[in-house]
């Protein structure tokens, strides 16, 4: 309904979700189902849910397994890979849940891959029970993505709209600023749902889709509300590496839970002697090993070699398309891989069912920190996130929306934020705070981000470079506070983790949009 009024279109609704992946669909489904006018905010058509190709770690019940799983085991797993930062209530909360969300996904239509008659699983990095479900062998996240958009083609999905503010008062949320192809305006909503995914465009080389540009990591500062854990930022080992920038197709680590080893170019391992698991240690065990054999021999990338895996192309024909595409066979050639930037364990802080410190804001998915992933996030725990969190996070929202009622929000000027140019950006953080970082290059990093002039946001374009570097900001401070390595952040000059640094650490913005740490309060 539109309210008009001061050159901005005006609209109402009752819940607004920000995002299209799996945990954005699933909690506008939920908002829906529960009677509310949800509007659904796209400024992209692709999303990571899309791309996502390893599975959904998931325990299923007693005879659906073969394996002496369960949920503690999962609880253990997750744990042991997030680095001694994961809260074990919320990783429990979570996992206990996966079975339940993953039913209503095939109730959404979702099909799994099968093997006499049951769900084919397979194992990942830092699993210690085959407890992956997947899809279309290497193609779980288009599965999934698949059913979620079948379903939700009931709800009211405004394509090319782009959130630029949340709006509140003084004590809750209000709205959303938005620009979509009619101009600016106004939704005037109690609930706002943050489920916008990651953040690897920071860099240049990354497996994220165009649009993950860290817009609700910079939408929650804006608005007062911390996020946390943001300077771990999972570098997935496996990248296919053709020399190109962009996004880039990762190669999952399913293959090496089937089997396939990673070597440099004279054939030696790359992970034996680092790590028990070898090369199905954690992620950011295996990218920190990579990254050290890059530097001592010079080489542009290193080869995970799955030729002597049966039926290659049909187990992983994603995987072996991709390849092909570059002009690798990956049956009869190594396939060449360097770490990428891919996940961000940390986010906006929430409980188990999306809620945020602000009333009404609400975050799930990627852009959120609940607790589960702490400084690694363990393989294929985060479309099991997505779901269980997203469907939790809809209902909340809705529940908000129906106790507090319509709102309005007072109109805005377009607001101006510092931002640099994307590939100055991505050129930077490359350099300075990828894999391995020192307290110099974070300096430098520092100092070109706090001298980014200010610029209106009239577009897409500029909505994002605002976005990523606000994000960077947060993350260059957050990564110069720790100074020690843990998880997925490394630092070269504090090589060691240190003990008393195993908490986490909250960034938060003033009204200026300066970003202050606060060590030792997350949640």
């Amino acid at each position: 309904m539109n309210c008009g009024g001061a050159g901005l279109w005006q609209q109402r609704a009752d819940v607004v979700v920000i995002g299209t992946g799996v945990a954005g669909l699933v909690a506008a489904l939920a908002a829906h189902r529960s009677g509310k006018r949800v509007v659904v905010l796209s400024k992209a058509g692709e999303t990571a849910t899309g791309y996502a190709q390893g599975g959904i770690a998931v325990v299923l019940p007693d005879g659906l397994h073969d394996d002496d799983d369960s949920i503690e085991a999962h609880v253990a797993d997750t744990v042991a890979a997030g680095g001694g930062l994961c809260d074990p209530d919320a990783v429990r909360s979570i996992a206990a849940d996966g079975f339940r969300a993953v039913r209503d996904l095939v109730d959404a239509g979702a099909r799994f891959d099968e093997a006499a008659g049951r769900w084919a699983l397979t194992r990942e990095g830092g699993h210690t029970r085959r407890r992956i479900i997947h899809a279309g062998g290497d193609a779980t996240g288009a599965e999934v993505q698949r059913a979620l958009d079948g379903a939700a083609r009931r709800l009211d999905i405004r394509r090319d709209h782009t959130a630029v503010q949340v709006l509140r008062d003084d004590s809750a949320v209000t709205g959303v600023l938005v620009l979509s192809p009619d101009g600016p305006g106004i939704l005037h909503a109690p609930s706002v749902v943050l489920a916008t995914g990651g953040l690897g465009h920071l860099y240049a080389a990354t497996t994220n889709p165009e649009g993950s540009t860290g817009d609700g990591i910079a939408l929650a500062l804006d608005a007062g509300v911390p996020i946390s854990d943001i300077e771990f930022l999972q570098f997935h080992p496996t990248m296919l590496f053709d020399g190109h920038g962009g996004r880039r197709p990762l190669i999952t680590e399913a293959l090496r839970g089937e089997g396939a080893h990673l070597v440099d170019r004279r054939g030696d391992s790359v992970t034996a002697g680092v790590h028990p698991m070898g090369d199905l240690a954690p992620r950011d065990v295996v990218a920190a090993a990579i990254e050290a054999r890059l530097r001592a021999t010079g080489d542009a990338c290193v080869y995970l070699d799955a030729r002597h895996l049966p039926d290659l192309a049909v187990r992983f024909p994603t995987v072996t398309a991709a390849c092909l595409r570059a002009g690798i066979d990956p049956a009869q050639t190594p396939i060449p891989v360097r770490p990428g930037a891919h996940y961000s364990c940390g986010g906006v802080v929430t409980d188990t069912a999306g809620r945020t410190e602000l009333p009404g804001l609400f975050a799930a998915g990627e852009v959120a920190r609940t607790g589960m992933h702490g400084a690694n996030r363990l393989a294929s725990n985060s479309l099991l996130e997505g779901l269980v969190v997203g469907d939790r996070a809809g209902r909340a929202a809705a529940d908000h929306a129906a106790a507090t009622g319509p709102t309005h929000a007072d109109s805005v000027v377009s607001p101006t934020r510092p931002a640099l140019s994307r590939a100055a950006l991505q050129d930077a953080m490359t350099r300075y705070a990828s894999v391995v970082r020192d307290r110099d290059g974070l300096d430098t990093l520092a100092a070109l981000l706090d001298a980014a002039p200010r610029r209106p946001l009239r577009g897409r374009t500029d909505v994002e470079d605002a976005a990523l570097t606000l994000t960077a900001r947060a993350v260059v401070a957050a990564a110069g506070q720790r100074t020690e390595t843990r998880g997925s952040h490394h630092r070269a000059d504090h090589p060691d983790a240190d003990p008393v640094q195993a908490v986490s650490t909250a960034v938060i913005a003033d009204d200026q949009l300066e970003v202050k740490v606060r060590a030792g309060a997350c949640c």
